[in-house]
């Protein structure tokens, strides 16, 4: 199932070499692209990326000003529509398919689910905990991390900002953010549609039209719609489940009335469900649930056979998720004089109800039958003002102020055979930011940028225990206000019109927060709030791109270094007694090299790859948790009361050493209109922990190989693409879960699997007007 890690890890090296290679030595015809040249600047708003199908100079609002990717002194990645079907991207969750940096760890519920870029990401149940991965739609934040993980919406590019962004996206992008930008109203009527099935149940499909409502009016509106009933059997009922199903509908009007004002107001709406199985991959033949006499494995789970490659579970309780959510933002973009002000007011709203079977058995017996039901409510109102002097100009300036408000309640029940809770928590958080950039070419070749970000957060909570018995406390209440400051320096260095040099210093910062979970007590709240998790971050880089646009060569070092992170850990209260919670638990480093590249051979051949390197240690993580059955010969220290192991230099969580993705994309002529397609894919991750030094939750490395065949027409009006994925049937998790405590402190392991566990084909139908 697992390939050889340093087989692997040596060809990855080999194949950065072999794509820098053939970007040096392939032989380019003269490019009819009518993108913007890489000398000139973009305005302050400028055009949608260029497809991979049709390299060109791409267009990215990393620093909220249009600019060439090629000339930004960040670490960007940017994805569009083609490499996204290609690699066999549908959803959120598929995204670290394509951006090697990025590993996206599912769960048996959207909500719990988690977004890490280079090691760095926050795992945690409670509500108002931040990811360290900031996920943003048309530059608008989102508050909640689930909020994110269905359809993507109509894209016209994704761009992954690694590192610390903190400075102009704010306190929930210490570790990065991820840019989704939607289709933009067009000048004259335009009709997209995509429609696709696979052998395994899924279907599914999209339509965007734009065009104009008049001489000053624009539109776009799309809707999307997928259904898949999942790749695991409930033998219980007979049902699949760990599947989906969701709609989706997004429209803008932008409104033009002079050359020196644009109104955009948007709206979204998305609904959909999605439901869980998480079947047993490895179980003691002693295991009996909660320890019982009798209750064996054949007994709770008639019919399943533990096994890697098992796809049956077997729950009496039907465990899903429901959700439904909607928003939408108004955009202003004046020019005054050869300045521009724009202003961005947003509201969202996001609602989702979950059920669990929590012994994820079908037993019905007293010591079974074990649920939960919770639900995740959230409003969040946010505005942004800023003001940017143009482009073109030597010094050049960004300037604004940022408000957010955001509120979360969290209803939660589970029982009754055990581990009872009743509780209902609410939490506010509020945030009032100031933030500059200045880029100054006071050099002809020579580009200073420095930035400042001040922020104000204000955090609110309540926590009503239900089932707390008197005297016992059953209502906490509290709060707390931290002012932080945030700033980045960087180098740019233009070697040629074509090559460019850079070293960044920035700081991160992800704001402070509460651990509303099960167990929250006096003890808890005495505590006071976690700590914020603060970052510094050095990089140098290089961009390379031929003067045709067809070459592209980029390779950014990094090294960052995390205090105050925020984990899961043994906490010591205030009375003396301690417990496990989220807080804040030392430091960790992470440091590594990615490396970016893509040609363009003739007029049929586009190639990409892309590979990371990857070293993320806890720097300082002196009292950890022990994993379920960790002994004292494998680090954990039993004499003491909580027992406990020193995670100090150890690997971190979802951060596997190498990552790679290599695409290719062959386009010949077939006839005078027609054209044939051939696309691969190849993946590849080495392997990775999801729960520290557990050898219960080692994913081992893996490789998956995609591939496409069709034809479409020579003007890209249309195309018929039959596909296979995971080609080579190459089984990994998209999580795994030590249970061990449910039976009997006896092996009992779970996983999640992903959407592309088994092998699969389709057809891919796609139409442009």
């Amino acid at each position: 199932m697992a390939l050889n890690s340093i087989r692997i890890g040596s060809s990855a090296f080999a194949l950065a070499a072999a794509l820098a290679a053939t970007a040096v030595s392939a032989q380019t015809t003269p490019s009819n692209d009518t993108t913007t040249p890489s000398s000139q600047a973009p305005a302050n708003v400028g055009p949608a990326v260029t497809d991979s199908a049709d390299l060109g100079t791409i267009v990215v609002t990393a620093n909220k000003r249009a600019e060439n990717v090629q000339n930004v002194p960040l670490a960007v990645s940017v994805l569009a529509p083609t490499q996204l079907k290609a690699a066999g991207v549908t959803q959120f969750s598929d995204l670290g398919r394509v951006s090697p940096s990025l590993v996206i760890r599912t769960a048996e519920q959207p909500v719990n689910s988690n977004v890490s870029l280079r090691g760095v990401g926050t795992f945690a149940f409670g509500i108002g905990v931040e990811s360290s991965v900031a996920v943003l739609v048309d530059e608008v934040p989102l508050a909640f991390a689930a909020r994110a993980f269905t359809d993507l919406p109509d894209v016209q590019r994704i761009e992954v900002l690694r590192g610390p962004q903190s400075t102009l996206y704010g306190k929930s992008a210490s570790a990065g953010l991820i840019n989704i930008i939607t289709q933009d109203p067009t000048s004259t009527f335009h009709a997209k549609a995509n429609a696709l099935a696979t052998s395994d149940r899924e279907y599914g499909g999209n339509v965007s039209l734009s065009g104009p409502m008049g001489e000053d009016l624009g539109y776009v509106v799309s809707g999307s719609y997928s259904n898949w009933d999942g790749n695991v059997k409930n033998l219980f009922n007979g049902k699949r489940v760990n599947g989906h199903e969701a709609g989706n509908f997004r429209g803008k009007i932008r409104w033009t009335p002079d050359a020196n004002l644009k109104i955009t107001l948007s709206g979204n709406y998305l609904n959909g469900n999605t439901t869980v199985g998480r079947p047993f991959t490895h179980m003691s033949p002693t295991a009996l649930l909660r320890n019982t006499a009798g209750l064996t494995e054949a007994v709770v789970m008639p019919g399943v056979v533990v096994s890697p490659d098992n796809t049956d579970v077997s729950n009496n309780f039907n465990s899903r998720t429901k959700y439904q959510g909607y928003g939408g933002y108004l955009r202003g973009e004046l020019g005054l004089g050869d300045m521009t002000l724009t202003s961005i007011t947003s509201y969202d709203h996001f609602h989702q109800t979950d059920y669990l079977d929590q012994d994820d058995t079908s037993y019905s017996g007293a010591l079974g039958n074990n649920n939960q039901v919770g639900e995740f409510k959230e409003h969040m109102v946010t505005q942004e003002v800023r003001l940017q002097s143009p482009a073109e100009k030597p010094f050049r300036y960004t300037i604004g102020a940022y408000y957010a408000d955001v509120n979360f309640a969290r209803p939660f029940v589970r029982g009754p055979a055990f581990s009872a809770a009743n509780w209902y928590a609410t939490i506010e958080s509020r945030q009032i930011a100031g933030f500059a950039q200045v880029d100054w070419t006071f050099l002809p070749k020579l580009t200073l940028t420095g930035g400042v970000r001040v922020q104000n957060e204000k955090v609110d909570y309540t926590y009503q225990d239900n089932l707390a018995v008197a005297p016992a406390r059953s209502f906490f209440s509290g709060g707390a206000q931290k002012t932080a400051p945030t700033w980045k320096v960087s180098l740019r260095y233009q070697i040629t019109d074509n090559l460019m040099a850079f070293g960044t210093y920035a700081t991160g910062y992800k704001g402070q927060t509460y651990d509303l979970t099960t167990g929250f007590n006096a003890n808890r709240a005495a505590a006071g709030p976690i700590r914020p998790e603060k970052s510094r971050d050095k990089e140098v880089g290089v961009r390379w791109q031929s003067t045709d646009h067809r070459l592209t060569a980029n390779v950014t070092l990094f090294s960052t270094h995390y205090t105050d992170l925020q984990a899961q850990t043994i906490e010591t209260l205030a009375d003396g007694t301690s417990n496990f919670r989220l807080t804040n638990v030392g430091g960790l480093t992470t440091k590594g090299v990615e490396v970016e590249t893509s040609a363009r051979i003739g007029q049929d051949v586009n190639l990409r790859g892309s590979v990371t390197y990857l070293d993320a240690k806890y720097s300082s993580y002196p009292v950890a948790q022990c994993y379920p059955l960790q002994t004292a010969a494998t680090g954990c220290v039993t004499t003491a009361s909580p027992t406990f192991q020193n995670l100090t230099g150890t690997r971190a969580v979802q951060a596997p050493k190498w990552k790679f993705q290599v695409g290719a994309d062959y386009a010949p002529s077939l006839t005078d209109t027609l054209k044939g397609v051939v696309q691969v894919d190849w993946q590849y991750q080495s392997s990775l922990f999801f729960t520290p030094r557990d050898p219960e939750t080692i994913q081992p490395a893996y490789s998956i190989v995609n591939v496409g065949i069709g034809v479409r027409a020579a003007d890209r009006r249309w195309e018929v693409i039959g596909f296979v994925n995971n080609l080579l049937d190459k089984q990994y998790y998209g999580s795994l879960v030590n249970t061990a405590g449910n039976f009997g402190n006896q092996i009992a392991t779970q996983a999640v699997l992903p959407r592309d566990f088994h092998r699969y084909g389709g057809v891919r139908l796609a139409f442009n007007f």
